[in-house]
């Protein structure tokens, strides 16, 4: 059953980014990031295979803060997971010219929001569930 005790936090991880960054992105963004494609003359892409990479994306990054939250307390832990994933991705895709750079006062705060309920899911779990 140990794996099951490592399995739910993530699992429920996995869930909450995935719903942050749906509603985040698809939601109060959508117009923010068409209108900065279509100025690219791009299209947003929207497609099922990129749902299924975002959905990835967020498996990962929830195994990454469990890891993280293993060893280090809740606010590093947040801090070193939104370092890892967001700052990081902003500045690549921000090089590549694909970020609107608008929407960055808003994104901040909710991405800090988004990890830090994360690594506190993770972290609500110290020896995982007793079953």
């Amino acid at each position: 059953m140990k794996i099951f005790r490592t399995i739910l936090p993530i699992l429920l991880s996995t869930i909450w980014i995935s719903a942050s960054e749906f509603v985040r992105n698809q939601v109060i963004f959508r117009d923010i990031w068409e209108s900065h494609y279509h100025d690219l003359g791009l299209v947003f892409p929207e497609r099922l295979i990129n749902g299924a990479g975002w959905g990835l994306w967020s498996l990962v990054f929830a195994i990454v803060i469990y890891i993280i939250s293993r060893k280090f307390s809740l606010i590093q832990t947040a801090l070193i997971s939104w370092v890892a994933a967001f700052a990081m991705m902003w500045l690549v895709i921000g090089n590549l010219h694909v970020l609107p750079w608008s929407l960055l006062p808003f994104a901040i705060p909710l991405s800090l929001l988004e990890v830090f309920v994360a690594a506190w899911i993770s972290r609500s779990f110290p020896n995982g569930i007793q079953v």
